[in-house]
Order: C-alpha cells, then structure tokens, then sequence
C-alpha cells in the first residue's frame, strides 16, 4: 500500500486567508453572507441548504445510488425519499404539527434517516435518543422534550417496557423489526412503510410542503449535564446544514493547501459510518454531508474490526473512522494486511483526546491521511477542521476554524486572552444552538450574544490553530462517548455504604480515557469493587461503569472550598512496584 506524498518543501502553497479569500469570494461555491441570528449579525454559508427538507429534495436526486448500506440490505436515494415522504405523510395524519418533538431512539439502521427526515421535514423537532441508555434515562428525555410520538427499534422498545406508564404524554409509539405481537398504543413501523426491501415500490411523492425556514427549530440532541441531568441542545435547520458547506470547504482547503485544484465535481464517498447517529458527529458532520455529495453509508449491526476490513475491500470504502478507538483498532489488528484496503482515502474523527502517534501511523501504516476536528453537542459539532498535510504537521491540535466561525480564548473575567495564552475556549457561528430545551438557567450562562461556552481550555497560535489544553468541565470521554463524573458519583453515593466518592479519567490507549472510582466508605460499612460496579450498571449505560475502583480509608482531600481534589487521586491507580 503506497503512502501519501509527503509536504512538498513549498507546503504549505498558500496561507489560510489566502485560501478563505479565493474560495469566498462573491459567486464562488463557498461565498458567505451575514445574516441576523438571533439579533446577531452571523456569518453563513450564502449557498448551504436553507432547511433539512430542502437536503432532503437536493439527496433525491442521486437516485438509484445506493444511500445506505446495512448487513444484506441496500437502500437507494430514491427509496429511501420514497418512505421518507411516506412516513411525513402518516406523522401529518396522526396530528404532527410545526413544532410537536418526535422521539427516535434506535441503532444506526436504514430507517434512522428515514424517520429523522420525516419529522424535520414537516417542522417537527426530531430528539435522537442514545441507544445506549437505561430505560430510565430513556423514560427522563422522553419526559422532559415532551415528546408525542416515539420510534424507535425493538431492543429500545422492549427497554422502555415498565417505563411506559410515567410517559402519559407519549401518544404513540412505533416499532421497528419488533417481534412478535404490538400491545398497547404500540404499532409496528413496517406496517406503514414496509421493510427496506418494499421503499422502491412505495409511491414516487413528494414530501408535504410546509412553511419552513432557517431558524427555524429542528432537533433535540442530548449532552449529559453536570448535574447528572442531560440537557437537551436545541438546533435549527440552519445550524445543522451549515455542516455540510463546513466539511466541504475543509477538504478544498486540503487541496489548495498542497498547491493542487480541489475536484469538480467532488468524489462520490463510500463511508464506513460507526459510530452512533444519536451523536451530532455521526448525524451532522457525516450524514447530512454525505447525503448532500451522494455519499453511501454502511451501517454496521456491532463494530468489530475485522469485519470492517471486510466490508473496506467488498464496498471500495474511501472514508472511515468516527472516534480515535476505531482508528487504533484498525491499525494494529492483526489480520490487516489479509486485506485490500487501498480503496480507503481518510481515517477521521473527533469527540475523544487523541495521540500524536495516531495521526502519523494513519498515514504510515494505513496508507490514508488523517482528519480531525472539534466541536459540541451545543455547537452542532464542525466549529474548527483539521486534516491532511496540516494535521501531519500539527497533530496536537483540532484545526482553525471554519470561515462562518470564530473562536476565542478567555480569561477569568472574561476578557479575550492574547495568541498563545489558555483560556476558556468559546466559539460563534451559525451552527451554535439555540439554547438547552425548557432550561433558561443553564442556556443564560452558557450562550452569551452568539457564543457558546464551551468549558473546554485551550490555545491558539498566531496561524489561527486551536489547541485544546484540558477541559474545564468534569468530564470522561470515553471512545468518543461523554461521561459526566457528577453522574456516576451521584449514583455511587445512593450506596448505603458509600459517604465519599470521585470519579476521574483513567487513561486508554485506543479509548481515550475510561471511568475510574475512588470511594470511600462509612465506617462499619463496606462493599466489593464489583458490587458498585454492578450498582451503577442498575442506574447508568454500561459505558458509564467505571472500570476501576479503589477504597480510601480516609475521606477524600479537598481544597478550602470543599472541591475533591482529584489530581491526588490518580496516584491511587498507578501500579505499586
């Protein structure tokens, strides 16, 4: 397998302002305009999609490219526009208007996209649920968005079983590959738009036409919150389409970056897509993109390494990736070079920390160039882009920032911090949500006149290249998924036995970080490491057990001001000599 050329020694061919003023400039595809979001003059991409109905319309013209790809089953644009409007049609008659939340709750399957399309393409607010979640963490965001309808798949569906009664605002329910008989005010998907192989026959119609435009309201997305509550990220149209001019313009920065002509068209993508569509990485950096370029997207039932490689040589794979674990596994599993896997252009990722060493081997080992980015919940995910020759030279940082994005760092008292200084990282755009859904506290101190606050601390050098430093916010990422320690500490203090606990991050070579626990117990208490792992498993997603934990005889040290100070705590997990 041939390696990318290495930089040229001209690279980089032209500067970042250079790039930004060629591809920007008035009638070229990147052009911006300001635009008032909110009260605040905003710059946006002048040409995205204005609405998610209008991507749906631009997708049906690809036709009979394959759009989604799971296990035996293979789905065209054309089909799945076929069920999409099927499906908005049946959500109108059973009372769906402008505004009404439709929770989805399911594993990346066909439907997903059908379903999400549906609902926003008649103004109603999708709210993708993690699959991951307890029954009772699913029962909270139902409750909370006030959803009137849920779909969702059968293995979520049976999880929400003695849950359904405290959900008495939930007026339907719709099952996808259920088994067996429906009770209750459930019905089966299928009964309305056929399994995938009948969405060719559905009729050739067009979606319903309802008055939608760029602000307007469109998705839920959940981010765990400090308090050991999640909040939900209210979205618009226009924040989740900037997305889609936002990835494209990074890869065109690539080429003339090398000093070589972006392709016109671009190529048509085949994407190993991985990681969950509930997350805004997966369902607004990747889907939404991918659908604008006819990309076509694999599923996969459960990601396991080998058969990846297998579905990168039979399918000609071009991008892969999703969060730094898969990357990881992809390179040093054994069996790789049984493969042909030259067809594979890009490894990507974002939401998780990831090693410099990871960034070269992409390209040394897999023969691909790396890409990396960062982002939020509360950001719609792309606000700076990294990839190619840049994330070669400079693989301990996420990127600049889009052209419709700004940055910057600020200090305690707010005021923005010079180049090269850390701060709190804040970031502007329009792809920044509109708030927290029903939570005017946290919205007020976290959106501020067009900036969010992200929590996290960073940097960035004279170029315009963040560097993320650490994270303000009490948080473990594990391959990519956001464990808030709040959470799993309020669980372990239900513990009778438990009066003192703290949860930090415990490194991972593919993961990232992993949950681990420091408890202390009351006295004449006592509990095994397995029994409070076990408890919070009762409480928690599986994801969210920590995978040590360590007993204290004392109670945990604190600063003056009673906050655990968990940077004594690591100590207690490195091994003894």
């Amino acid at each position: 397998m041939e390696n990318p050329p290495a930089s040229p020694p001209a690279w980089p061919a032209a500067t970042l302002p250079q790039i930004e003023a060629a591809l920007c400039a008035p009638g070229q595809r990147f052009e911006m305009e300001e635009v008032d979001v909110r009260g605040v003059t905003t710059r946006a991409w002048k040409n995205a999609p204005p609405t998610l109905a209008a991507l749906a319309a631009l997708s049906r013209e690809h036709g009979d490219v394959d759009f989604t790809v799971y296990e035996g089953e293979r789905v065209s644009y054309d089909a799945w526009h076929r069920a999409t409007a099927k499906l908005a049609r049946h959500f109108i008659e059973e009372g769906i208007t402008k505004g009404d939340r439709i929770a989805l709750a399911m594993r990346n399957l066909p439907e997903w996209p059908v379903i999400f399309f549906a609902a926003t393409a008649i103004g109603a607010i999708v709210v993708p649920l993690n699959a991951w979640w307890t029954g009772a963490e699913l029962e909270y965001a139902l409750k909370d968005s006030g959803a009137r309808l849920l779909v969702c798949d059968a293995e979520r569906h049976e999880r929400l079983h003695d849950h359904y009664g405290a959900l008495p605002g939930l007026e339907a329910v719709l099952v996808s590959r259920g088994h067996g008989a429906l009770s209750g005010h459930a019905r089966a998907l299928e009964d309305i738009i056929g399994k995938t192989a009948d969405y060719p026959t559905l009729a050739d119609d067009d979606l319903p036409v309802v008055d939608l435009v760029p602000d307007d309201e469109a998705t839920i997305f959940y981010t765990s919150g400090t308090t050991g509550e999640p909040k939900g990220a209210l979205g618009t149209h226009r924040n989740i389409c900037t997305n889609i001019f936002s990835s494209a313009y990074a890869s065109a920065r690539s080429f003339l970056r090398r000093g070589e002509m972006p392709p016109d068209p671009p190529p048509r993508n085949v994407g190993l897509l991985v990681i969950p569509l509930f997350h805004v990485t997966a369902c607004s950096a990747t889907l939404t993109g991918g659908m604008a370029g006819g990309a076509t997207l694999i599923f996969m039932h459960k990601w396991d390494a080998e058969e990846a490689f297998r579905i990168i040589e039979r399918e000609g794979v071009t991008l892969a990736g999703g969060v730094p674990t898969i990357a990881w596994q992809l390179i040093e599993h054994p069996a790789r070079d049984k493969y042909d896997l030259s067809s594979l252009k890009t490894i990507s990722y974002g939401g998780a920390p990831s090693a410099p060493d990871l960034v070269r081997k992409i390209r040394d080992v897999m023969g691909a160039l790396p890409g990396n980015g960062w982002g939020m919940t509360e950001t719609m995910a792309t606000v700076t882009s990294h990839s190619a020759e840049d994330y070669l030279n400079r693989p301990d940082s996420c990127g600049p920032p889009v052209p419709v994005s700004d940055i910057k760092v600020t200090g305690p008292d707010g005021e923005t911090l010079p180049s090269g200084a850390v701060g709190e990282l804040w970031a502007s755009g329009p792809q920044i949500v509109k708030g927290y859904w029903n939570k005017p506290q946290a919205t007020a101190e976290t959106f501020v006149h067009g900036w969010v606050r992200t929590g996290d601390l960073a940097r960035i050098d004279a170029e315009g290249f963040c560097y993320i430093v650490d994270r303000a916010k009490d948080i473990v990422i594990r391959g990519g998924e956001n464990i808030y320690s709040t959470e799993v500490e309020n669980i372990l203090y239900d513990h009778p036995a438990v009066t003192d606990a703290a949860v930090i991050a415990l490194p991972h070579r593919t993961l990232g970080e992993e949950p681990g626990a420091v408890v202390h117990c009351a006295p004449g208490q006592e509990a095994s490491e397995l029994e409070l792992q076990d408890w919070v498993r009762e409480h928690l997603a599986a994801f969210k057990v920590p995978v040590r934990i360590v007993f204290s005889d004392d109670t945990l040290p604190r600063n003056a001001n009673g906050k655990i100070l968990k940077g004594e705590l690591k100590a207690l997990f490195e091994p003894t000599a």
